[in-house]
């Protein structure tokens, strides 16, 4: 496989070990930082659950549900943050459908690193936009990923788009 020079990636690499050796939470953390500061991707906070831009998304507008509660295993959710978890995934693909107009969308958690999860200390769920053909040479042959849209922006539109539906 060939590698890209991405310093940037290792900044978050470090911070997150720093967090992780420190027992703190990326997500823990950022349940309670202000939503206007620039350096915050959270565009919506509920009662038991929030939901946050990925900063390294797969896709344009790639966002996630993360229960407030600091749990790991899916068995951990109360029928309240459930139902919460589940009306947050249709406001963000109600938002992303207005904001992006994908054509479909993958909607799923990742349990466990051995099942993929980046960070496996605290559950969360994924909202990845799709379109058709979005998979084209740059991943497949030269696995590398082109994101189009600025993430700053993006949360700004994305809260605008809440704020109007809530």
């Amino acid at each position: 496989m060939e590698r890209m020079w991405s310093p940037w990636r290792s900044q978050y690499i470090d911070a997150f070990k720093e967090k992780k050796d420190d027992k703190k939470c990326i997500f823990c953390n950022a349940q309670n930082e202000n939503m206007e500061d620039d350096n915050c991707l959270v565009v919506f906070r509920g009662n038991d659950v929030f939901t946050i831009m990925n900063l390294y998304p797969y896709n344009n507008g790639h966002l996630m549900v993360v229960p407030k509660r600091h749990i790991f295993n899916i068995s951990q959710i109360t029928t309240e943050e459930f139902a919460e978890i589940t009306k947050q995934i249709t406001l963000a693909t109600e938002a992303l459908t207005k904001l992006f107009s994908p054509q479909g969308f993958n909607i799923g958690a990742n349990i466990g690193k051995a099942a993929g999860a980046g960070i496996d200390t605290h559950l969360h769920f994924h909202i990845v936009p799709r379109w058709n053909g979005d998979t084209n040479f740059m991943p497949v042959i030269g696995e590398v990923k082109i994101i189009s849209h600025e993430l700053l922006k993006t949360k700004n539109n994305l809260i605008k788009i809440y704020n109007e539906n809530i």
